[in-house]
């Protein structure tokens, strides 16, 4: 069976190079094929307009540098990766999309070129994330995070109908980077909840605190059972999810959280955890889609 390649979107941004950078590491980890994009649609605009004669579109000699520079990169950092290139003609992140189809990973820098300064994350990255059907990482953060030197994966974890997907992928990324697997269930008293009510009569907290503990229970049980050499750490903690998360982050080289896809909806389908994590974790980001 053909390895699906790793497909990182390369534009010649800081950002993108960052992610060139994180996307070879990762496909040398896994024995993956990489496949840099680059996607513009002044490539479809140049070739209805293209000048008669040896001169060639000056976006297209533009687009091939950023290419050819970023296969370079990749080669420096790890001569053993396989590297791909390619130039679309489409929007970005329409073209990522539709390389996600036949991809096991898609990565995306923060922010592109030309993105207005002070934005935390870039459209493309958002839109990515947010609409794919395999797994996209952003790549953020601060170079403690961006280096891997925590050596610590950490796993929001979700309600067991929809993280399958997230939690497999959390336990393949654990066990290829032989690091510690962080598994954060976070769990609220909400306000309007009585005391009369009979389970919380007592301890209202620790009610809450057991369900989530259970929840984590029925979340790992498989995965567990099939990476026994996985370390795993896992957490139950008071307070709102994305904050956790968020505060969690800066001892963490990667974040994970999986999202909900509904099959034949069009529009962008990622829940407030997921969007906070995006503009605000201080290492890269994993969106792991579940199909439901």
């Amino acid at each position: 069976m053909t390895e699906l390649p790793l497909i990182v979107g390369v534009d010649g941004s800081d950002a993108g190079l960052a992610a060139v950078d994180w996307a070879v590491d990762e496909a040398a980890r896994l024995g993956l094929p990489l496949r840099l994009v680059h996607a513009s649609l002044w490539e479809r605009y140049e070739g209805a307009l293209a000048l008669r004669g040896p001169e060639r579109p000056s976006v297209r000699v533009l687009a091939e540098h950023i290419v050819a520079s970023a296969a370079e990169r990749a080669r420096r950092r790890n001569p053993d990766v396989r590297v791909s290139t390619a130039i679309l003609a489409s929007e970005p992140a329409d073209a990522l999309l539709g390389e996600g189809n036949n991809a096991s990973l898609l990565v995306t820098g923060s922010r592109g070129r030309g993105e207005l300064r002070g934005l935390l994350l870039g459209s493309v990255g958002l839109a990515v994330a947010a609409r794919a059907h395999c797994p996209v990482t952003v790549v953020r953060g601060d170079g403690a995070g961006l280096g891997g030197t925590h050596e610590r994966i950490l796993l929001g974890a979700g309600n067991p109908d929809t993280s399958g997907d997230a939690v497999r992928f959390a336990f393949r990324e654990a066990e290829a980077r032989a690091c510690t697997l962080d598994v954060v269930r976070a769990w609220r008293c909400p306000a309007h909840e009585s005391v009369d009510h009979p389970a919380l009569a007592a301890e209202p907290a620790r009610h809450h605190e057991e369900r989530a503990s259970a929840l984590l229970d029925e979340l790992l049980r498989e995965a567990m059972a099939g990476h026994p050499d996985v370390r795993v750490r896992r957490t139950t903690v008071e307070g709102p999810p994305a904050k956790v998360l968020v505060d969690r982050s800066a001892a963490a080289d990667l974040v994970i959280v999986g999202a909900r896809r509904r099959v034949g909806h069009l529009g962008l389908q990622i829940g407030r955890v997921s969007h906070t994590l995006l503009h605000h974790a201080r290492c890269p980001v994993t969106v792991v889609p579940q199909r439901v």
